[in-house]
């Protein structure tokens, strides 16, 4: 995370107020892909990467947003902000605005500085965390407290109606919520969830593929209209079954025929999906670590042939970790069509496999990887 004391300064320096600042940091998603939004099971982990929002209140009825990263600023109107995206960073913030002002707060001036670390368009959910950071900040000005799981469910809702990325609550729901030194089996149904520890000599490591993953695409959006078309075929002959999370394997070899082949492809991910993640879930309890394996690598294959959200890219570096000294497991993270792969590394082999993956990469590809040692943090907070 960057240093919250030189974001104060950069704050001080260009508004000559001093903020409050607030943290939300990005996610791995250890298991479960693409099945958030059909009321399944993920299994995340907060990340030590975070959005860092520096706040002030103004009197000239005036926002200001400053992205360090970008390193620009836009100025709007408190009450007249604007009604439609503009595929600009600054909708993420725009949209938590646009959305607390919908369900009743009146949107106060303000300076807000932001700064990230979280890698942009790497799977490991940069929007999210600059949306519960913006909330959170929002919040301090208007005296609210916000139930966390409320406040994930506004900060999707943001990014669904303001933005225009179909996601699920994941993303949201683990950077306002997650717990140091866990991962978190969500249930995305009811936001029901279990803490699963990650042991302290587990590390995860984080490889970059460099190939940029965009959630707004068409990629996306389509896989999420065939898992929906696969549901519907279900639902009507089973009328109780509304997601896939209610659907079994049974169902799709009786009613596949009535669906697009790629339906079927798509609904065989997420049906084996979300029974892998329950289990994953136990096996990392348990400490279960040849299982956690295997129903990683199981759940990586079947996101790239049945779900075929992979890459050339993101399958070579979950194949040229396989043989490496302290894999536990390896697999694609996030929303797919590039992005970040996870791995779950021994500690004390962290830095040697970090080191030999990106090697190994760079040859295969003629790509440098980003490659990251990371640990599970805790969600959004005050800093």
């Amino acid at each position: 995370m960057q240093n919250p004391a030189d974001l104060r300064s950069l704050h001080m320096a260009r508004f000559g107020v001093e903020p409050e600042i607030f943290a939300a940091p990005g996610r791995v998603n250890i298991i479960g892909e693409h099945t958030d939004y059909a009321e399944g099971f993920v299994m995340p982990a907060a990340i030590d990467f975070a959005t860092l929002a520096g706040i002030s209140p103004r009197n000239d009825g005036k926002i200001l947003i400053y992205s360090k990263n970008f390193d620009e600023e836009r100025e709007f109107q408190s009450k007249a902000l604007p009604a439609a995206a503009s595929r600009h960073w600054s909708d993420y913030p725009l949209g938590v605005l646009a959305i607390l002002a919908g369900v009743g707060y009146t949107i106060p001036a303000f300076s807000q500085s932001i700064w990230s670390d979280v890698p942009l368009g790497s799977g490991l959910s940069s929007s999210a965390a600059i949306e519960v950071a913006t909330a959170l900040a929002v919040c301090s000005l208007l005296k609210v407290e916000i139930p966390r799981p409320v406040l994930a469910r506004l900060c999707q809702r943001s990014e669904n109606e303001f933005v225009g990325s179909a996601c699920g609550i994941m993303d949201q729901f683990i950077s306002a919520n997650g717990k140091k030194d866990h991962a978190l089996l969500l249930d995305c149904r009811d936001l029901s969830y279990k803490l699963a520890p990650i042991p302290p000599d587990v590390a995860l490591v984080i490889a970059n593929t460099m190939v940029k993953h965009a959630v707004t695409g068409g990629e996306y959006t389509s896989r999420r209209a065939q898992v929906e078309e696969a549901a519907a075929v279900i639902g009507r002959h089973r009328p109780e079954v509304k997601f896939l999370r209610d659907a079994t394997l049974e169902d799709l070899e009786k009613w596949g025929a009535e669906m697009s082949p790629e339906a079927v492809k798509r609904a065989r991910h997420v049906i084996g999906e979300n029974e892998r993640t329950v289990e994953a879930a136990q096996a990392l309890a348990r400490n279960e670590r040849k299982k956690l394996g295997r129903l990683m690598a199981e759940a990586h294959w079947s996101y790239s042939r049945d779900f075929e959200a992979s890459c050339v890219e993101a399958d070579a570096m979950v194949e040229l970790a396989q043989d490496l000294p302290g894999l536990i497991g390896a697999r694609l993270t996030g929303g797919g069509f590039g992005g970040c792969t996870v791995n779950l590394v021994e500690a004390d082999h962290a830095k040697e496999f970090a080191a030999e993956l990106g090697r190994r990469y760079e040859t295969r590809t003629g790509i440098q990887p980003q490659i990251h040692i990371c640990h599970a943090s805790d969600g959004a907070r005050k800093v």
